[in-house]
């Protein structure tokens, strides 16, 4: 057996240009998804010329799930103070909530100074200072790879904002302890879809490839369900359209939905449940998960032809 080894190569021998090169290589689908996974992102319209001021930011995307404002600014060098001023003042002018920056190498000053920001900053600002590297094996084609060096510390802000009760912490613990076992369940299956880190929110959202909808999985312990959903941003006229259908959308599904237009909203939603969740017993988690992951992947492959 011959066994080749693996060698790291200048990044500027793949992309000469932080701008014509790199960006335009990022800011395609199939490359943006290298980023998505190792942030947890799901990053959707991609704008590789937004101005701020006379200065211009590499690239601004919109997260689809959650549809907060991301920038990048691409530094394909060691970091320096410049571009660190760079960020702060992008993420202010367009109003991003999560900020990465993309470095050949991270200083120790400016690692410190991500940090710094993510520890002190309102909890629903994030910043990724990530590495970028390349490798190669022999004579192979370059494979890229980012390496994330600070990324925001969701312990750390939760306990800041945090002004719940007893109740509502161990709420919190248990939805932790749920999308844990979810994402194990998501591994195991082959990453059917893109993994979210487990967190204590009560949801957990799956892009469905566009910005007008989204999938989302939702713990409502109170009511002893989990709701699985289409959660449609802001379009009545999409949604009147889909229930003109819904006969035949729920015939493909293969199970019933309820179709709340929510008039006084801007949102709407089309939701199935699955009774059964209770946090103070565990015994049933693995079939209430593989449930959800199944209809996620059915209401998936139902509603992304309808929604082009």
């Amino acid at each position: 057996m011959k066994i080749g080894k693996l060698k790291e190569v200048n990044i500027r021998e793949l992309w000469a240009h932080e701008q014509y090169d790199f960006s335009a290589w990022l800011a395609k689908e199939e490359n943006i998804e290298l980023l998505n996974e190792k942030i947890g992102l799901t990053l959707v319209d991609i704008n590789t010329e937004a101005y701020v001021g006379s200065y211009r930011c590499d690239i601004v995307a919109v997260d689809e799930t959650t549809g907060i404002r991301v920038i990048i600014e691409n530094q394909l060098e060691n970091s320096n103070h410049d571009h660190l001023g760079k960020i702060i003042t992008y993420a202010s002018g367009l109003d991003a909530k999560v900020i990465v920056w993309i470095v050949k190498e991270a200083r120790d000053e400016h690692r410190s100074a991500i940090e710094w920001l993510n520890n002190n900053t309102v909890k629903d600002i994030n910043f990724f200072l990530i590495e970028l590297h390349a490798y190669q094996i022999g004579n192979s084609d370059y494979a890229p790879m980012f390496q994330i060096v600070e990324q925001p510390n969701d312990f750390i802000k939760e306990q800041k904002g945090n002004k719940s009760t007893d109740t509502m912490n161990k709420s919190q613990s248990e939805r932790l302890e749920f999308w844990t076992q979810f994402n194990d369940h998501v591994i195991n299956r082959g990453k059917p879809f893109p993994i979210r880190k487990a967190g204590t929110a009560h949801w957990y959202d799956v892009s469905i490839g566009t910005s007008e909808a989204k999938i989302s999985i939702a713990l409502v312990n109170k009511d002893s369900f989990i709701s699985v959903e289409l959660y449609i941003y802001d379009n009545k006229a999409l949604f009147d359209k889909l229930y003109e259908e819904h006969d035949y959308i729920q015939k493909e599904l293969g199970f019933d939905l309820n179709w709340y237009r929510l008039d006084n909203s801007k949102a709407s939603r089309i939701q199935s449940k699955i009774d059964g969740l209770n946090f103070d017993d565990h015994s049933n988690y693995d079939a209430l998960i593989e449930e959800a992951i199944d209809k996620v992947l059915i209401m998936r492959d139902v509603f992304k032809n309808r929604l082009k």
